[in-house]
This record gives structure tokens, sequence and C-alpha cells, in this order.
């Protein structure tokens, strides 16, 4: 499979209207709004790039509908595997494991599930619930721990409708731009 910068634009240039998993906002102002957030947290540029791309999954495998039921987790691993020989385990990895630290974050903070909005609520029973102890302190072990625990962060906010203060031209050059930017980075 050959997975491509111009391939990501794509997708997010024809997800740029469709609503965001029962959420209240389209995929691109989900990703932008993402990206902002680690932007404004001053996050490295791989991790900026891991929040803007994080649901890349969900739009290469339903590029046109909403995902549902085992989709819904598989998307972590599909966007991490799409993502990687693009721009390196920095960008990834945090993809690929921001799933799991929401299912970290439910079991080891009571406070976290209150906060996460109800399709949030309803795809975890899908992505597998709680954690059990020895998940808990693998995942803790993961080199991109922390990273993917900010990401999933900076997602569970990144749903404010009307927060989209660009066109949507403008974003998705924001978008290729910060790709070129961390694409340098591999190389060197």
């Amino acid at each position: 499979m050959h997975f491509s910068t111009a391939d990501i634009i794509g997708l997010y240039r024809q997800a740029a209207h469709r609503i965001h998993s029962g959420e209240r906002v389209t995929h691109l102002a989900h990703a932008w709004q993402c990206g902002r957030l680690a932007e404004k947290s001053g996050a490295s540029l791989e991790l900026q790039l891991a929040s803007w791309l994080h649901d890349i999954g969900h739009l290469w495998s339903h590029p046109s509908a909403p995902p549902t039921g085992p989709a819904v987790k598989g998307h972590a691993a599909l966007g991490s595997r799409l993502l990687e020989p693009l721009f390196g385990l920095a960008v990834s990895e945090p993809v690929r494991l921001h799933v799991l630290a929401k299912r970290y974050l439910v079991t080891t903070r009571a406070s976290y599930a209150r906060k996460l909005s109800p399709q949030s609520l309803k795809s975890l029973t899908h992505q597998g619930g709680h954690l059990s102890e020895d998940e808990c302190v693998d995942f803790e072990s993961q080199a991109f721990f922390a990273e993917a625990i900010q990401l999933r962060i900076w997602d569970d906010l990144g749903q404010k409708d009307g927060w989209f203060e660009i066109t949507i031209q403008d974003a998705l050059d924001q978008l290729e731009g910060l790709m070129q930017s961390v694409a340098a980075l591999c190389v060197t």
C-alpha cells in the first residue's frame, strides 16, 4: 500500500464538511483543533502532526461514512501503519497509542470518563473499555506513553463547535506545511 502526503490532504479535503464520528465538528475542524492545541502547548512538530493526523485511519478506511464497531478500535493501528513510513515513530506511535491512552485514563482517573462526550463513551466499549493493572503497567512502559496521553487530552478537547478560525484551504495549507517540516526532520 502506497500512501503519500497528497493522499492525506485529499482525505481531509474530502472530509472537510463531514461530521466527526457523531460529534459536533467536522473531521477537518477536529484535526485542526487538535493540532492547534498541540501547537499552543509548545509540543514538538512531530507531536503537533500526530495530533492533526491521529484519526487518519478513520478517513482511510471509511472515506465517506462514519466508522462503527471494530473499525473504531482499529483506526489507531491503521493510522500508525500509514504514517510511520512518511514521518517516523515520533508521529506514528502517539497515533497508535491514542486509543489505549483513552482506556488508560478512564481506568486510572475516575473523573476522566465524566468529561468524555456521549459518543466517546459509546466508542470506549468497542475499543475495549477499562485496562487491567498489567495492561496499565505495560502502557506506562511504552516509549511514547507521555505523548499519547497528551494527544488523547487534545483529542478530547478538540471537539468545539464553532472553533475553526480559518478557511478550509488555509487549514489544508497549514497541514501541508507541517507535514513538509516533519518530513524534513526525518531526512536529517
